[in-house]
């Protein structure tokens, strides 16, 4: 199991066997609208007007939306590719964080359960180069970055996975990974190193659609240096070089260390698995890692490795892909001077369409900071709204907005139709605000469905002051009532006695009251959760 990492570790380590009901019933306490009948002031939630929508996904395997199931009802199995913490993570990587965040956000909407893991990368050729360079260890320089990637997580409003793994603390897993492919006849051995044969896979190249042609000409750019049978073949475990340093283990495999696709395989099958609901990264990840983990994940296990693959598209700058490799990227310290800087970055990125490219330009994020103002000033007047009139208009504006809202992430996270339906909303209220047409209640009807839909975007928010260089003040604890900290010593106390879906209860209980439970080396902790 993974320990934790930092001092504001956001990963929960024990096995989240999460109540579906109860998750569902916080989710949905939080997510709601007014009611739209002009003669009820009851309140109801989102979900009952998307009831008649179905979720659909665009799945890169079969390259066409298809609607959403899981292997288990009412359960996602989710894996996402991490960063590799070698470095500060790039704003084009945290797309993709962003995009598993909305992801998350909408199926927890939706009822179902979501169990997400997203891997750290901590031993790779980079981190290696990287150790060389700067004369430390490589747990020195990945708990470095792996602290700056949960602090800029936590920057941006992202809802922490339930695991974090590290690829170092699952060599025995790997070890065994290989040794099992091995003995089915995927994988041979090579001068010290370990590779997967691709010619014994015969759907090899399925995600990527390549013939056998263009997958070698894609696996002639592959980084392993190592004697291969076949040059689209990719190391499973890699035989220790001088330049390795302390980067290696001794095991059945030699000694030497893991290679790049094997550690998300085994990592997304120890947590949730053999079959995974859905596998996420970018697009760069298709061909070769997605199509390599494919391979070996189904080879060791005969059945399908992930139902749905998504991929977002690029963040460009000029025109080009926004990369290390080419020296055009910019991290989120480099752009975030203050808080609104952050909530304009998510704004921009959660709202553009997740799988096309999204051209960054200083511009677009000053675009973005006046949306955000924008936002604030309607949220400010609403709540100062007084008299009375307009409530039946607004409960139609809403209803109106709500439906097409749900319809717009019903469609493969078509967050710019649910972006325009906000804005109907916001565009109604400033004009009747403007008016004078609306009261205290229609003000009130207007705020509460802005905020429920924002539940999605999640830019209603103030971000932690000493976080990615908005501030050297360090972020405080706010202190728990009482009842709280008791539900945490009665958590403590559930899982000594390894009664774990008790602590999951009671955690999803402390998740109600407003906090949420950091596992430390110290202890487990309470922090506040932004509302």
């Amino acid at each position: 199991m993974p320990g934790c990492i930092g001092s504001r570790v956001l990963q929960l380590t024990e096995s989240r066997r999460h109540s579906y009901h109860t998750q569902r019933q916080i989710f949905r306490a939080r997510v709601s609208v007014p009611h739209t009948k002009a003669s009820s002031d009851e309140a109801v939630s989102v979900d009952s007007l998307g009831t008649e929508s179905e979720l659909v996904f665009f799945n890169s395997l079969t390259r066409q939306k298809e609607p959403f199931k899981t292997v288990e009802p009412g359960v996602v199995r989710f894996y996402s590719c991490g960063p590799t913490v070698y470095d500060y993570a790039h704003i084009g990587n945290f797309r993709a964080f962003l995009t598993y965040d909305v992801i998350k956000r909408w199926l927890i909407f939706k009822g179902y359960t979501v169990r997400h893991v997203m891997n750290l990368t901590d031993v790779d050729d980079k981190i290696i180069a990287r150790v060389q360079r700067e004369k430390c260890s490589a747990k020195e320089l990945t708990d470095r970055y792996s602290n700056a990637f949960f602090d800029d997580l936590k920057l941006l409003n992202v809802i922490p996975a339930d695991h974090y793994p590290r690829a170092t603390q699952h060599i025995e897993h790997i070890e065994t990974f290989v040794n099992g492919l091995k003995k089915r006849g995927y994988a041979y051995e090579r001068q010290g190193s370990t590779y997967f044969s691709v010619s014994s896979f015969s759907d090899y190249g399925r995600l990527a659609q390549l013939d056998r042609r263009q997958c070698e000409n894609a696996s002639a750019s592959d980084s392993d240096e190592y004697d291969k049978d076949d040059i689209r073949d990719f190391a499973l475990w890699k035989t220790y070089k001088p330049e390795d340093g302390d980067v290696y283990w001794n095991n059945s495999l030699g000694k030497g260390r893991p290679g790049w696709h094997i550690e998300c395989s085994c990592m997304a099958m120890e947590y949730l698995g053999s079959e995974l609901d859905i596998h996420a990264g970018g697009i760069d990840l298709v061909f070769p890692h997605h199509e390599n983990e494919i391979a070996q994940s189904e080879a060791l296990t005969g059945k399908q490795f992930a139902s749905f693959w998504l991929h977002n598209g690029f963040v460009n700058i000029d025109n080009e892909k926004m990369s290390k490799s080419l020296g055009n990227f910019r991290t989120l310290r480099d752009i975030v001077k203050n808080q609104d800087d952050a909530r304009a970055f998510r704004y921009m990125v959660v709202t553009s369409q997740y799988r096309s490219a999204l051209a960054f330009t200083d511009k677009c994020l000053k675009s973005a900071r006046s949306t955000i103002k924008r936002l604030n000033a309607l949220q400010k007047r609403l709540r100062e709204a007084e008299g009375e009139g307009g409530k039946r208009e607004m409960e139609e504006i809403v209803r109106s907005a709500s439906e097409n809202f749900v319809k717009g992430m019903d469609d493969d996270l078509n967050t710019p139709r649910a972006a325009a339906a906000m804005f109907s909303l916001v565009n109604s209220a400033e004009k009747m605000l403007k008016a004078g047409r609306i009261g205290k209640d229609a003000a009130m009807t207007a705020l509460e469905c802005l905020n429920d839909m924002d539940k999605l975007f999640g830019v209603f928010y103030t971000p932690e002051l000493g976080l990615a260089g908005v501030s050297s003040e360090e972020a405080q604890d706010t202190e728990a009532p009482l009842q709280v900290v008791q539900l945490l010593e009665q958590r403590v106390e559930a899982r000594k006695a390894k009664d774990f879906e008790r602590a999951d209860q009671i955690r999803d209980m402390i998740a109600a009251s407003g906090f949420s439970v950091v596992d430390t080396p110290q202890g487990a902790k309470l922090q506040r959760v932004e509302s």
